[in-house]
Protein backbone atom coordinates (compact mmCIF):
# COMPACT_ATOMS: atom_id res chain seq x y z
CA UNK A 1 0.00 0.00 0.00
CA UNK A 2 1.45 3.46 -0.88
CA UNK A 3 1.70 6.25 1.69
CA UNK A 4 -1.31 8.11 0.27
CA UNK A 5 -3.50 5.05 0.74
CA UNK A 6 -2.09 4.53 4.22
CA UNK A 7 -2.82 8.14 5.13
CA UNK A 8 -6.43 7.85 4.02
CA UNK A 9 -6.91 4.81 6.24
CA UNK A 10 -5.16 6.55 9.13
CA UNK A 11 -7.43 9.59 8.80
CA UNK A 12 -10.46 7.33 8.73
CA UNK A 13 -9.34 5.49 11.88
CA UNK A 14 -8.59 8.77 13.66
CA UNK A 15 -11.96 10.13 12.58
CA UNK A 16 -13.86 7.11 13.84
CA UNK A 17 -11.97 6.94 17.13
CA UNK A 18 -12.26 10.65 17.81
CA UNK A 19 -15.84 10.68 16.60
CA UNK A 20 -16.71 7.88 18.98
CA UNK A 21 -14.98 9.53 21.89
CA UNK A 22 -16.59 12.90 21.30
CA UNK A 23 -19.92 11.16 20.85
CA UNK A 24 -19.43 9.60 24.28
CA UNK A 25 -18.54 12.99 25.69
CA UNK A 26 -21.86 14.41 24.52
CA UNK A 27 -23.54 12.05 26.97
CA UNK A 28 -23.41 13.64 30.44
CA UNK A 29 -20.74 11.86 32.47
CA UNK A 30 -18.39 12.83 35.25
CA UNK A 31 -15.13 11.45 33.83
CA UNK A 32 -13.20 13.80 31.48
CA UNK A 33 -13.49 11.96 28.15
CA UNK A 34 -13.07 15.26 26.32
CA UNK A 35 -9.49 15.49 27.60
CA UNK A 36 -8.71 12.18 25.94
CA UNK A 37 -10.11 13.51 22.67
CA UNK A 38 -7.98 16.62 22.93
CA UNK A 39 -4.97 14.41 23.65
CA UNK A 40 -5.54 12.39 20.47
CA UNK A 41 -5.79 15.56 18.40
CA UNK A 42 -2.76 17.20 20.01
CA UNK A 43 -0.54 14.09 19.84
CA UNK A 44 -1.44 13.45 16.21
CA UNK A 45 -0.74 17.06 15.25
CA UNK A 46 2.53 17.10 17.20
CA UNK A 47 4.09 13.70 16.48
CA UNK A 48 2.55 12.18 13.36
CA UNK A 49 5.13 11.38 10.67
CA UNK A 50 3.74 14.01 8.29
CA UNK A 51 2.57 17.55 8.94
CA UNK A 52 -1.21 17.65 9.23
CA UNK A 53 -3.34 20.76 8.93
CA UNK A 54 -5.19 21.14 12.28
CA UNK A 55 -8.37 22.29 10.51
CA UNK A 56 -8.34 19.18 8.34
CA UNK A 57 -7.81 16.96 11.39
CA UNK A 58 -10.67 18.57 13.31
CA UNK A 59 -13.03 18.28 10.34
CA UNK A 60 -12.19 14.58 10.01
CA UNK A 61 -13.03 14.19 13.70
CA UNK A 62 -16.32 16.02 13.27
CA UNK A 63 -17.28 13.84 10.32
CA UNK A 64 -16.46 10.82 12.48
CA UNK A 65 -18.98 11.96 15.08
CA UNK A 66 -21.69 12.74 12.57
CA UNK A 67 -21.30 9.40 10.78
CA UNK A 68 -22.76 7.79 13.91
CA UNK A 69 -25.80 10.07 14.02
CA UNK A 70 -28.76 10.54 11.68
CA UNK A 71 -28.29 11.57 8.02
CA UNK A 72 -29.56 15.11 8.61
CA UNK A 73 -27.09 16.14 11.32
CA UNK A 74 -24.39 17.82 9.27
CA UNK A 75 -21.26 19.94 9.45
CA UNK A 76 -21.25 22.97 7.15
CA UNK A 77 -17.85 24.50 6.28
CA UNK A 78 -17.54 28.28 6.53
CA UNK A 79 -17.78 29.09 2.80
CA UNK A 80 -20.84 26.89 2.31
CA UNK A 81 -22.44 28.22 5.50
CA UNK A 82 -22.39 31.75 4.02
CA UNK A 83 -24.28 30.56 0.94
CA UNK A 84 -26.68 28.62 3.15
CA UNK A 85 -27.44 31.74 5.18
CA UNK A 86 -28.16 33.67 2.00
CA UNK A 87 -30.68 31.05 0.95
CA UNK A 88 -32.51 31.28 4.27
CA UNK A 89 -32.27 35.05 4.50
CA UNK A 90 -33.71 35.29 1.01
CA UNK A 91 -31.18 37.66 -0.55
CA UNK A 92 -27.58 38.29 -1.56
CA UNK A 93 -25.66 41.23 -3.00
CA UNK A 94 -24.83 41.29 -6.69
CA UNK A 95 -26.03 42.45 -10.13
CA UNK A 96 -29.11 40.23 -10.53
CA UNK A 97 -28.93 37.81 -13.44
CA UNK A 98 -29.88 34.20 -14.09
CA UNK A 99 -27.13 32.74 -16.24
CA UNK A 100 -25.86 29.56 -17.81
CA UNK A 101 -22.48 28.71 -19.29
CA UNK A 102 -22.87 27.59 -22.91
CA UNK A 103 -19.81 26.65 -24.97
CA UNK A 104 -17.52 28.24 -22.34
CA UNK A 105 -19.43 31.55 -22.51
CA UNK A 106 -21.57 33.16 -19.79
CA UNK A 107 -25.05 33.49 -21.28
CA UNK A 108 -27.71 35.63 -19.63
CA UNK A 109 -30.87 33.54 -19.36
CA UNK A 110 -32.74 36.52 -17.94
CA UNK A 111 -32.14 39.54 -15.73
CA UNK A 112 -33.97 39.26 -12.42
CA UNK A 113 -36.87 41.68 -12.48
CA UNK A 114 -36.26 44.90 -10.53
CA UNK A 115 -32.51 44.36 -10.10
CA UNK A 116 -29.63 46.53 -11.42
CA UNK A 117 -29.19 44.31 -14.50
CA UNK A 118 -32.86 44.62 -15.33
CA UNK A 119 -32.86 48.41 -14.85
CA UNK A 120 -29.83 48.88 -17.10
CA UNK A 121 -31.30 46.79 -19.90
CA UNK A 122 -29.39 43.50 -19.96
CA UNK A 123 -31.32 41.08 -22.15
CA UNK A 124 -31.81 37.31 -22.42
CA UNK A 125 -29.14 35.92 -24.69
CA UNK A 126 -26.48 38.53 -23.90
CA UNK A 127 -23.02 36.97 -23.60
CA UNK A 128 -20.74 38.26 -20.86
CA UNK A 129 -17.33 38.23 -22.49
CA UNK A 130 -15.35 40.39 -20.05
CA UNK A 131 -15.50 41.11 -16.33
CA UNK A 132 -13.28 43.94 -15.06
CA UNK A 133 -11.34 44.08 -18.39
CA UNK A 134 -10.46 40.38 -18.13
CA UNK A 135 -11.84 37.77 -20.48
CA UNK A 136 -14.66 35.75 -18.92
CA UNK A 137 -14.51 32.99 -21.54
CA UNK A 138 -14.01 29.64 -19.85
CA UNK A 139 -15.25 30.74 -16.43
CA UNK A 140 -16.87 28.18 -14.14
CA UNK A 141 -20.17 28.87 -12.36
CA UNK A 142 -18.30 29.53 -9.10
CA UNK A 143 -15.92 31.98 -10.79
CA UNK A 144 -18.86 33.92 -12.22
CA UNK A 145 -20.51 34.12 -8.81
CA UNK A 146 -17.31 35.29 -7.10
CA UNK A 147 -16.69 37.96 -9.74
CA UNK A 148 -20.22 39.35 -10.01
CA UNK A 149 -21.30 39.26 -6.38
CA UNK A 150 -20.02 41.95 -4.05
CA UNK A 151 -20.96 44.61 -1.56
CA UNK A 152 -24.01 46.74 -2.21
CA UNK A 153 -22.96 50.00 -3.88
CA UNK A 154 -19.78 48.61 -5.42
CA UNK A 155 -19.39 48.61 -9.22
CA UNK A 156 -19.16 45.58 -11.49
CA UNK A 157 -17.75 46.41 -14.94
CA UNK A 158 -18.72 43.93 -17.63
CA UNK A 159 -18.71 43.75 -21.41
CA UNK A 160 -21.45 41.84 -23.19
CA UNK A 161 -21.82 40.68 -26.75
CA UNK A 162 -25.39 40.99 -28.04
CA UNK A 163 -25.97 38.59 -30.96
CA UNK A 164 -29.08 40.40 -32.21
CA UNK A 165 -27.03 43.57 -32.72
CA UNK A 166 -23.73 41.82 -33.50
CA UNK A 167 -21.93 44.27 -31.23
CA UNK A 168 -20.43 44.60 -27.77
CA UNK A 169 -21.71 46.90 -25.02
CA UNK A 170 -19.88 47.98 -21.86
CA UNK A 171 -21.83 48.20 -18.60
CA UNK A 172 -21.00 49.60 -15.20
CA UNK A 173 -23.49 48.01 -12.82
CA UNK A 174 -23.90 49.13 -9.24
CA UNK A 175 -24.44 46.07 -7.09
CA UNK A 176 -27.52 45.92 -4.90
CA UNK A 177 -29.45 43.52 -2.67
CA UNK A 178 -30.84 40.76 -4.89
CA UNK A 179 -33.89 38.91 -3.56
CA UNK A 180 -33.98 35.12 -3.65
CA UNK A 181 -37.68 34.57 -4.06
CA UNK A 182 -39.41 31.55 -2.58
CA UNK A 183 -42.32 31.93 -4.99
CA UNK A 184 -41.10 30.59 -8.32
CA UNK A 185 -44.31 31.60 -10.08
CA UNK A 186 -47.83 32.70 -9.29
CA UNK A 187 -50.51 32.79 -11.96
CA UNK A 188 -54.18 32.37 -12.77
CA UNK A 189 -55.17 29.29 -14.75
CA UNK A 190 -58.49 29.06 -16.56
CA UNK A 191 -59.77 32.29 -14.96
CA UNK A 192 -60.59 30.86 -11.51
CA UNK A 193 -57.66 28.65 -10.46
CA UNK A 194 -54.77 30.21 -8.60
CA UNK A 195 -51.45 28.39 -8.95
CA UNK A 196 -48.38 29.08 -6.78
CA UNK A 197 -45.07 27.22 -6.88
CA UNK A 198 -42.94 27.44 -3.71
CA UNK A 199 -39.29 26.39 -3.97
CA UNK A 200 -38.05 26.84 -0.38
CA UNK A 201 -39.03 27.93 3.13
CA UNK A 202 -36.85 30.96 3.91
CA UNK A 203 -37.27 33.95 6.24
CA UNK A 204 -39.79 35.75 4.04
CA UNK A 205 -41.55 32.81 2.39
CA UNK A 206 -44.83 33.15 4.29
CA UNK A 207 -44.99 36.89 3.53
CA UNK A 208 -44.25 36.22 -0.15
CA UNK A 209 -47.00 33.64 -0.36
CA UNK A 210 -49.50 35.90 1.40
CA UNK A 211 -48.78 38.69 -1.11
CA UNK A 212 -49.35 36.29 -4.00
CA UNK A 213 -52.58 34.96 -2.49
CA UNK A 214 -53.86 38.52 -2.15
CA UNK A 215 -52.95 39.23 -5.77
CA UNK A 216 -54.63 36.06 -7.03
CA UNK A 217 -57.67 36.79 -4.90
CA UNK A 218 -58.00 40.19 -6.57
CA UNK A 219 -57.95 38.41 -9.95
CA UNK A 220 -60.91 36.20 -9.06
CA UNK A 221 -59.28 33.10 -7.55
CA UNK A 222 -61.87 30.53 -6.47
CA UNK A 223 -59.55 27.50 -6.16
CA UNK A 224 -55.88 27.14 -5.23
CA UNK A 225 -53.18 24.68 -6.28
CA UNK A 226 -50.08 24.99 -4.08
CA UNK A 227 -47.07 23.31 -5.69
CA UNK A 228 -44.48 21.99 -3.21
CA UNK A 229 -42.81 19.57 -5.62
CA UNK A 230 -39.02 19.46 -5.24
CA UNK A 231 -39.23 21.87 -2.31
CA UNK A 232 -36.61 20.56 0.15
CA UNK A 233 -37.97 22.56 3.08
CA UNK A 234 -36.22 25.11 5.24
CA UNK A 235 -37.48 27.11 8.19
CA UNK A 236 -39.98 25.36 10.46
CA UNK A 237 -41.78 28.56 11.52
CA UNK A 238 -42.49 29.51 7.90
CA UNK A 239 -44.29 26.20 7.35
CA UNK A 240 -46.41 26.87 10.44
CA UNK A 241 -47.35 30.37 9.23
CA UNK A 242 -48.34 29.04 5.82
CA UNK A 243 -50.56 26.29 7.24
CA UNK A 244 -52.20 28.96 9.41
CA UNK A 245 -53.44 30.65 6.21
CA UNK A 246 -55.64 27.62 5.53
CA UNK A 247 -56.68 26.30 8.96
CA UNK A 248 -59.34 27.90 11.15
CA UNK A 249 -59.65 28.28 14.93
CA UNK A 250 -56.72 27.00 16.97
CA UNK A 251 -56.22 23.70 15.14
CA UNK A 252 -52.93 21.90 15.81
CA UNK A 253 -50.48 22.24 12.91
CA UNK A 254 -47.45 20.24 14.07
CA UNK A 255 -45.71 19.17 17.27
CA UNK A 256 -42.17 18.15 18.09
CA UNK A 257 -40.57 15.84 20.65
CA UNK A 258 -36.92 15.66 21.65
CA UNK A 259 -34.71 14.13 24.31
CA UNK A 260 -34.50 17.52 26.00
CA UNK A 261 -37.85 18.88 27.12
CA UNK A 262 -37.18 22.43 25.97
CA UNK A 263 -37.21 21.13 22.40
CA UNK A 264 -40.78 19.81 22.78
CA UNK A 265 -43.17 22.18 21.11
CA UNK A 266 -46.58 22.38 19.50
CA UNK A 267 -47.83 24.95 16.99
CA UNK A 268 -51.45 25.84 16.32
CA UNK A 269 -53.35 28.05 13.93
CA UNK A 270 -53.42 31.48 15.54
CA UNK A 271 -54.89 34.03 13.13
CA UNK A 272 -57.90 34.27 10.86
CA UNK A 273 -57.27 34.54 7.12
CA UNK A 274 -59.63 34.79 4.12
CA UNK A 275 -58.20 31.57 2.62
CA UNK A 276 -59.50 29.15 5.25
CA UNK A 277 -62.36 28.02 3.02
CA UNK A 278 -60.79 28.08 -0.43
CA UNK A 279 -60.73 24.63 -2.12
CA UNK A 280 -57.10 23.52 -1.90
CA UNK A 281 -54.94 20.95 -3.70
CA UNK A 282 -51.29 20.48 -2.78
CA UNK A 283 -48.79 18.93 -5.20
CA UNK A 284 -45.87 16.93 -3.74
CA UNK A 285 -43.28 14.48 -5.00
CA UNK A 286 -40.26 12.58 -3.71
CA UNK A 287 -38.32 15.85 -3.61
CA UNK A 288 -40.78 17.45 -1.16
CA UNK A 289 -39.24 17.31 2.30
CA UNK A 290 -39.23 18.71 5.82
CA UNK A 291 -41.27 21.96 5.93
CA UNK A 292 -43.12 20.86 2.78
CA UNK A 293 -44.20 17.74 4.63
CA UNK A 294 -45.37 19.78 7.61
CA UNK A 295 -47.71 21.71 5.29
CA UNK A 296 -48.96 18.66 3.39
CA UNK A 297 -49.33 16.58 6.55
CA UNK A 298 -51.41 19.18 8.39
CA UNK A 299 -53.69 19.75 5.39
CA UNK A 300 -54.18 16.01 4.96
CA UNK A 301 -54.79 15.26 8.66
CA UNK A 302 -57.45 17.96 8.94
CA UNK A 303 -59.03 16.90 5.60
CA UNK A 304 -58.55 20.51 4.61
CA UNK A 305 -57.54 19.74 1.02
CA UNK A 306 -56.34 17.04 -1.34
CA UNK A 307 -52.73 15.88 -1.72
CA UNK A 308 -51.72 14.86 -5.27
CA UNK A 309 -48.49 13.46 -6.72
CA UNK A 310 -45.88 11.10 -5.31
CA UNK A 311 -44.97 10.09 -1.76
CA UNK A 312 -42.76 12.76 -0.22
CA UNK A 313 -39.16 12.37 0.90
CA UNK A 314 -39.79 11.45 4.53
CA UNK A 315 -37.70 13.91 6.56
CA UNK A 316 -39.27 14.41 9.96
CA UNK A 317 -36.25 15.44 12.01
CA UNK A 318 -35.69 19.00 13.23
CA UNK A 319 -32.20 20.51 13.13
CA UNK A 320 -30.88 23.47 15.10
CA UNK A 321 -27.86 25.33 13.70
CA UNK A 322 -24.94 25.96 16.08
CA UNK A 323 -22.41 28.49 14.77
CA UNK A 324 -18.82 27.39 15.49
CA UNK A 325 -15.83 29.58 16.31
CA UNK A 326 -14.59 29.83 12.70
CA UNK A 327 -18.06 30.68 11.31
CA UNK A 328 -18.65 27.13 10.14
CA UNK A 329 -21.77 25.51 11.56
CA UNK A 330 -23.13 22.30 13.03
CA UNK A 331 -26.74 21.49 12.16
CA UNK A 332 -27.69 19.02 14.87
CA UNK A 333 -30.94 17.05 15.09
CA UNK A 334 -32.67 18.01 18.33
CA UNK A 335 -36.20 16.66 17.91
CA UNK A 336 -38.68 14.89 15.65
CA UNK A 337 -41.87 16.40 14.32
CA UNK A 338 -45.33 14.84 14.08
CA UNK A 339 -48.44 15.75 12.11
CA UNK A 340 -51.64 16.73 13.98
CA UNK A 341 -52.89 13.12 14.06
CA UNK A 342 -49.61 12.00 15.64
CA UNK A 343 -47.89 10.61 12.56
CA UNK A 344 -44.11 10.53 12.41
CA UNK A 345 -42.90 11.49 8.94
CA UNK A 346 -39.26 10.41 9.20
CA UNK A 347 -38.22 7.43 7.06
CA UNK A 348 -36.11 4.64 8.51
CA UNK A 349 -32.41 5.51 8.13
CA UNK A 350 -30.99 2.55 10.06
CA UNK A 351 -31.91 -0.22 7.65
CA UNK A 352 -28.55 -0.23 5.93
CA UNK A 353 -30.04 0.91 2.61
CA UNK A 354 -28.65 3.97 0.85
CA UNK A 355 -30.82 6.66 2.45
CA UNK A 356 -30.89 9.06 -0.51
CA UNK A 357 -30.73 6.55 -3.34
CA UNK A 358 -33.70 4.66 -1.89
CA UNK A 359 -35.99 7.63 -2.62
CA UNK A 360 -34.83 8.00 -6.20
CA UNK A 361 -35.39 4.36 -7.15
CA UNK A 362 -38.72 4.03 -5.34
CA UNK A 363 -41.52 2.91 -7.66
CA UNK A 364 -45.17 3.93 -7.34
CA UNK A 365 -48.27 3.27 -9.39
CA UNK A 366 -50.99 5.76 -10.28
CA UNK A 367 -54.01 5.15 -8.08
CA UNK A 368 -56.93 6.68 -6.22
CA UNK A 369 -55.49 6.48 -2.73
CA UNK A 370 -58.07 8.59 -0.91
CA UNK A 371 -58.73 5.89 1.70
CA UNK A 372 -55.03 4.91 1.87
CA UNK A 373 -55.84 1.19 2.00
CA UNK A 374 -52.80 0.25 -0.10
CA UNK A 375 -50.55 1.54 2.69
CA UNK A 376 -52.00 -0.70 5.40
CA UNK A 377 -49.04 -2.56 6.87
CA UNK A 378 -48.57 -4.37 10.16
CA UNK A 379 -45.25 -2.58 10.56
CA UNK A 380 -46.78 0.88 10.21
CA UNK A 381 -48.69 2.75 12.88
CA UNK A 382 -52.24 3.71 11.89
CA UNK A 383 -53.75 7.14 12.51
CA UNK A 384 -57.03 8.84 11.64
CA UNK A 385 -57.76 12.13 9.86
CA UNK A 386 -60.42 14.59 11.05
CA UNK A 387 -63.06 12.86 8.92
CA UNK A 388 -62.04 9.32 9.81
CA UNK A 389 -59.72 8.35 6.95
CA UNK A 390 -56.83 6.05 7.82
CA UNK A 391 -53.30 7.38 7.31
CA UNK A 392 -49.98 5.77 8.20
CA UNK A 393 -46.67 6.88 9.68
CA UNK A 394 -43.00 6.43 9.02
CA UNK A 395 -42.52 7.08 5.33
CA UNK A 396 -43.28 10.65 4.35
CA UNK A 397 -46.67 11.94 3.22
CA UNK A 398 -48.46 9.61 0.83
CA UNK A 399 -50.80 11.44 -1.57
CA UNK A 400 -54.55 10.98 -1.64
CA UNK A 401 -54.17 10.54 -5.39
CA UNK A 402 -50.93 9.03 -6.63
CA UNK A 403 -49.87 10.36 -10.01
CA UNK A 404 -46.33 9.73 -11.20
CA UNK A 405 -44.66 12.40 -13.28
CA UNK A 406 -44.46 11.69 -16.98
CA UNK A 407 -41.54 9.35 -17.61
CA UNK A 408 -39.25 10.55 -20.38
CA UNK A 409 -37.16 8.15 -22.41
CA UNK A 410 -33.50 7.95 -21.49
CA UNK A 411 -32.65 9.73 -24.73
CA UNK A 412 -34.83 12.78 -24.03
CA UNK A 413 -33.80 12.91 -20.38
CA UNK A 414 -30.15 12.95 -21.49
CA UNK A 415 -30.81 15.75 -23.99
CA UNK A 416 -32.51 17.80 -21.29
CA UNK A 417 -29.68 17.20 -18.82
CA UNK A 418 -27.25 18.68 -21.37
CA UNK A 419 -29.39 21.84 -21.62
CA UNK A 420 -29.78 21.37 -25.38
CA UNK A 421 -33.43 22.44 -25.54
CA UNK A 422 -32.55 25.91 -24.28
CA UNK A 423 -29.40 26.10 -26.39
CA UNK A 424 -31.39 25.28 -29.55
CA UNK A 425 -33.96 28.01 -28.88
CA UNK A 426 -31.18 30.48 -28.06
CA UNK A 427 -29.48 29.59 -31.36
CA UNK A 428 -32.74 29.94 -33.29
CA UNK A 429 -33.28 33.45 -31.92
CA UNK A 430 -29.67 34.54 -32.38
CA UNK A 431 -29.55 33.37 -36.01
CA UNK A 432 -33.05 34.77 -36.69
CA UNK A 433 -34.43 31.37 -37.66
CA UNK A 434 -37.30 32.22 -35.33
CA UNK A 435 -38.65 35.75 -35.61
CA UNK A 436 -41.85 36.33 -33.69
CA UNK A 437 -44.35 38.94 -34.89
CA UNK A 438 -44.81 41.81 -32.45
CA UNK A 439 -48.39 40.69 -31.81
CA UNK A 440 -47.12 37.37 -30.41
CA UNK A 441 -44.29 39.03 -28.45
CA UNK A 442 -46.91 41.10 -26.67
CA UNK A 443 -49.54 38.38 -26.20
CA UNK A 444 -48.68 35.12 -24.46
CA UNK A 445 -52.03 33.53 -25.35
CA UNK A 446 -51.23 33.96 -29.03
CA UNK A 447 -47.88 32.28 -28.54
CA UNK A 448 -49.53 29.40 -26.65
CA UNK A 449 -52.06 28.85 -29.45
CA UNK A 450 -49.52 29.27 -32.26
CA UNK A 451 -47.95 26.39 -34.16
CA UNK A 452 -44.51 27.97 -34.20
CA UNK A 453 -42.83 24.75 -33.01
CA UNK A 454 -44.10 22.50 -35.79
CA UNK A 455 -42.75 19.34 -37.39
CA UNK A 456 -40.32 21.41 -39.46
CA UNK A 457 -38.82 22.89 -36.28
CA UNK A 458 -38.75 19.43 -34.74
CA UNK A 459 -36.63 18.27 -37.68
CA UNK A 460 -34.35 21.29 -37.27
CA UNK A 461 -33.94 20.39 -33.60
CA UNK A 462 -33.02 16.85 -34.57
CA UNK A 463 -30.38 18.17 -36.96
CA UNK A 464 -29.10 20.50 -34.25
CA UNK A 465 -28.59 17.53 -31.92
CA UNK A 466 -26.64 15.75 -34.66
CA UNK A 467 -24.43 18.86 -35.03
CA UNK A 468 -23.72 18.56 -31.30
CA UNK A 469 -22.62 14.95 -31.84
CA UNK A 470 -25.66 13.49 -30.10
CA UNK A 471 -26.49 9.97 -31.25
CA UNK A 472 -30.19 10.01 -32.13
CA UNK A 473 -32.43 7.23 -30.86
CA UNK A 474 -35.17 7.47 -33.49
CA UNK A 475 -37.69 5.38 -31.56
CA UNK A 476 -37.34 7.39 -28.36
CA UNK A 477 -37.21 10.71 -30.22
CA UNK A 478 -40.53 9.87 -31.89
CA UNK A 479 -42.08 8.67 -28.64
CA UNK A 480 -41.30 11.97 -26.90
CA UNK A 481 -41.92 14.22 -29.90
CA UNK A 482 -44.98 15.92 -28.38
CA UNK A 483 -43.09 16.65 -25.16
CA UNK A 484 -40.12 17.96 -27.16
CA UNK A 485 -42.39 20.42 -28.99
CA UNK A 486 -43.90 21.61 -25.70
CA UNK A 487 -40.60 22.18 -23.92
CA UNK A 488 -39.12 24.00 -26.92
CA UNK A 489 -42.14 26.30 -27.01
CA UNK A 490 -41.83 26.79 -23.24
CA UNK A 491 -38.21 27.91 -23.59
CA UNK A 492 -39.27 30.27 -26.36
CA UNK A 493 -42.03 31.67 -24.16
CA UNK A 494 -39.56 32.18 -21.32
CA UNK A 495 -37.44 34.41 -23.56
CA UNK A 496 -40.29 36.89 -23.91
CA UNK A 497 -42.48 36.31 -20.84
CA UNK A 498 -39.99 34.99 -18.23
CA UNK A 499 -41.20 32.27 -15.85
CA UNK A 500 -44.80 33.24 -16.49
CA UNK A 501 -44.43 32.12 -20.10
CA UNK A 502 -42.56 28.94 -19.17
CA UNK A 503 -45.15 27.76 -16.64
CA UNK A 504 -48.15 28.80 -18.72
CA UNK A 505 -47.04 26.30 -21.36
CA UNK A 506 -45.48 23.54 -19.26
CA UNK A 507 -48.52 23.20 -16.99
CA UNK A 508 -50.59 22.10 -19.98
CA UNK A 509 -48.53 18.89 -20.26
CA UNK A 510 -47.95 18.41 -16.52
CA UNK A 511 -49.89 15.26 -15.63
CA UNK A 512 -49.86 15.89 -11.87
CA UNK A 513 -51.10 19.46 -12.31
CA UNK A 514 -53.79 18.35 -14.75
CA UNK A 515 -54.97 15.74 -12.23
CA UNK A 516 -55.13 18.50 -9.60
CA UNK A 517 -57.36 20.55 -11.91
CA UNK A 518 -59.77 17.61 -12.20
CA UNK A 519 -59.90 17.23 -8.40
CA UNK A 520 -60.71 20.83 -7.49
CA UNK A 521 -64.40 20.08 -7.04
CA UNK A 522 -63.47 17.16 -4.76
CA UNK A 523 -61.42 19.60 -2.72
CA UNK A 524 -64.44 21.88 -2.52
CA UNK A 525 -66.65 19.07 -1.25
CA UNK A 526 -64.20 18.40 1.61
CA UNK A 527 -65.09 21.81 3.03
CA UNK A 528 -68.77 20.89 3.35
Amino acid sequence: MDRRGFNKILFLIIGLVVGYQIGQWLIPKTHPIKHKVNQVLELTEKYYIESIDPDTLSEVAIEGILSKLDPHSTYIPRDIQKSFEEQLEGNFEGIGIEFQIIDDTITVVSPIVGTPSDRLGLMPGDRIVKIEDTTAIGFTNMQVIKKLRGKRGSIARIQIYRPSEKSTIDYEIERDIIPINSVEISLMFQDSVGYVSLTRFAEKTADELLNELESLDSQGMKYLILDLRNNPGGLYDQAVKIVDYFLSDDKLIVFTKGRIKEFNNESKAAKEYPYENIPLVILINRGSASASEIVAGAVQDWDRGIIVGETSFGKGLVQRPFLLSDDSALRLTISEYFTPSGRAIQRDYKSGKNYYEEVMIREEQDEDNFDHQSEADSLKDEFTTAKGRKVYSGGGITPDYKITSGILTKFTASVRSKNLFYQFIRNQIDTEKIILPETIKQNLNELISSDIIDNKKLKEFRNYLVSKEIVINDKEFEKDSDYIKVILKAYLAKEYFNNYGWYSIMLHQDEQFQKAIKLLHNAKSMLE
